[in-house]
């Protein structure tokens, strides 16, 4: 007998159950007409993944439970059709004191048909470690739900459930022949693979075949890239849905076999790319921003930065500003204008030079026999600062940063200057990934924007924050070749100054990056939030003290 699934991958909004019941409701009413006997949401669908303390607040809780029982209510006359939605379930706990912070729900699974919830499930494995903090929210389950469909048995997990032992095989040993696995797995660059890779192994181990079904979209930080898909029992992925896109894929599965698309995957770049736009767009428009404005240097990054985000939200949505100082070569106003004019943005130029001179005056007594450093090129950025956030606050746009991960980690950036705004591109990109991208996109188009938007000189004259006279990045830093591996190794895989050493690194390189990576912790955590692509972002994946006195040694 062939079941038929179709595979909810939707772009849910945090705390909208109206939005989101309505989507789930749509879906299941197209899904059934099309022949389906199950429809499958991601991991806490219902609420948006994650609503962090909104878990705490027993209003949100029962106004969930209500959107729950209003999609029952709506997909009653769906004969026959089981839909799985997550959500988190009301536990014992819920009516406890407001004022302890203690678990009242699960991480949740209903079944729902015709009207009723037939089967819940209580994810058993809450991830602690990354982006992930459920153990905060909700309760672990201990117990499998398998349930019946068009005479499938089907063995219902969530997320982390499939990447450890116990309850695949204790829903297997209840008789389940399909597992169903509903996500929320935030993106870093090669987690698509990684996935497959782990769920082939679970199949292998279960002996069953499996569907992942997973979310799309941004969510503050986070991005899910959806790219849900089904394996056989050999572990073969046999349908895959496309990423970075919401859809609704059909999947036939008879015999321990699919039937379906099998879209490829897509470039390390490529899927690098999208996350940026997808989380930019996301952070944007589900904020209510109606644009976003930034300083565009004639560098690199503000150009990566203004790619993105005519990307994400056309040219109409992007405002650019040039800000010279005494210090920007001419060639930095000629490249600036030609990119803003290549995407077709808006361009203005603020002369800085008459604050600069001012605050100087006003300064000159306190400053009076002390050399020029690091002070008077803090000005200039804190002026372009203040000048975006007035631009901000007098038009309603989001300003964006342009900073990299490789400045965010040696503290190559200016509090209340340069990051100043509320959304940071590229903050999770270092430098030589940057080059990277920009050369990925004047070579692709994939928002049919126009090719090559980043005038090439851009790309090819060295690096330079224009601060002072014939500055360069690395007369501060390390090649940045050396800098951003150096930080991979510290930063992203835990290495120890000594190891990272051994590796074949220069070790006052390594003394200088650790050293630079803990004294600018403080600034770190007054940045804004930005798109996560590593493994390791400087945002809920690093927390590491501001006031600590512990050393590597190098």
């Amino acid at each position: 007998m062939m079941l038929r699934i179709a595979v909810v991958q939707s772009n849910f909004v945090v705390g909208d159950f109206q939005g989101n019941a309505e989507k789930i409701i749509q879906a299941a009413r197209h899904a059934h007409a099309q022949g389906a006997q199950l429809v499958v949401t991601p991991e806490l669908a219902l609420t948006g993944y994650a609503a962090e303390d909104l878990y705490h607040r027993p209003g949100f809780l029962r106004d969930c439970q209500q959107a729950l029982m209003d999609i029952a209510d709506a997909i009653k006359p769906c004969k026959g059709l089981h839909v799985v939605v997550g959500y988190p379930r009301l536990t014992q706990r819920g009516g406890r004191s407001r004022h302890m912070l203690q678990p009242a729900a699960s991480n949740a699974a209903a079944v729902l048909c015709e009207g009723e919830v037939v089967a819940h499930y209580d994810k058993w494995s809450l991830p602690n470690y990354q982006v992930f903090d459920e153990r905060r929210y909700f309760e672990a389950g201990t117990e499998p739900c398998v349930f019946s469909v068009a005479g499938v048995r089907v063995g219902l997990l969530i997320c982390e459930d499939a990447w450890v032992d116990g309850p695949a095989e204790a829903s297997v040993a209840s008789g389940a022949e399909l597992l169903v696995v509903i996500n929320a797995s935030p993106f870093h660059m090669g987690k698509s693979i990684e996935r497959e890779e782990v769920m082939s192994e679970r199949v292998a181990k279960a002996g069953v075949p499996l569907l992942y079904a997973h979310l799309i979209g941004g969510q503050d930080d986070v991005v899910f890239e959806g790219r849900s898909f089904a394996m056989n029992a050999l572990g073969e992925t046999q349908v895959r849905a496309p990423a970075f896109q919401e859809c609704l894929p059909f999947w036939d599965y008879s015999s321990g076999a699919w039937q379906g698309e099998l879209t490829p995957i897509d470039s390390l770049l490529s899927d690098l790319w999208q996350t940026l736009v997808l989380g930019t767009r996301d952070y944007v428009t589900k904020n209510g921003f109606p644009s976003v404005v930034l300083g565009l240097s004639g560098g690199i990054d503000s150009a990566l930065v203004l790619a993105v985000a005519v990307d994400a939200l056309g040219p109409d949505r992007v405002r650019t500003v040039m800000m010279p100082s005494p210090y920007t070569a001419d060639i930095s106003w000629l490249d600036a204008r030609e990119m803003a004019t290549r995407l077709g943005v808006r361009y203005d130029e603020l002369d800085i030079k008459p604050h600069f001179e001012t605050f100087l005056s006003s300064l000159s007594h306190e400053f009076a026999g002390l050399a020029q450093d690091a002070t008077e090129e803090n000005l200039q950025a804190r002026i372009r600062g203040t000048l975006l956030m007035a631009l901000s606050n007098k038009h309603g746009s989001l300003v964006l940063t342009t900073g990299n991960k490789s400045e965010m980690a040696t503290g190559y950036c200016t509090l209340y200057g340069d990051m100043a705004g509320g959304f940071a591109v590229i903050k999770d990109v270092v430098k030589t990934r940057v080059f990277e991208l920009a050369r990925w996109r004047n070579a692709n188009d994939p928002f049919g924007r126009g090719k090559e938007p980043i005038p090439e000189r851009i790309i090819t004259r060295p690096p330079s924050a224009e601060l002072r006279a014939e500055q360069t990045d690395q007369d501060s830093l390390p090649p940045y070749e050396v800098l951003d591996a150096i930080v991979a190794l510290y930063v992203e895989d835990d290495c120890s100054p000594q190891e990272i050493v051994a590796a074949g690194f220069p070790a006052g390189d390594v003394e200088l990056v650790v050293r630079l990576i803990r004294l600018n912790e403080y600034k770190r955590r007054q940045a804004p939030i930005g798109v996560r692509v590593t493994r390791r972002s400087f945002g809920k994946d690093w927390r590491y003290p501001i006031t600590n006195r512990y050393r590597p040694a190098a």
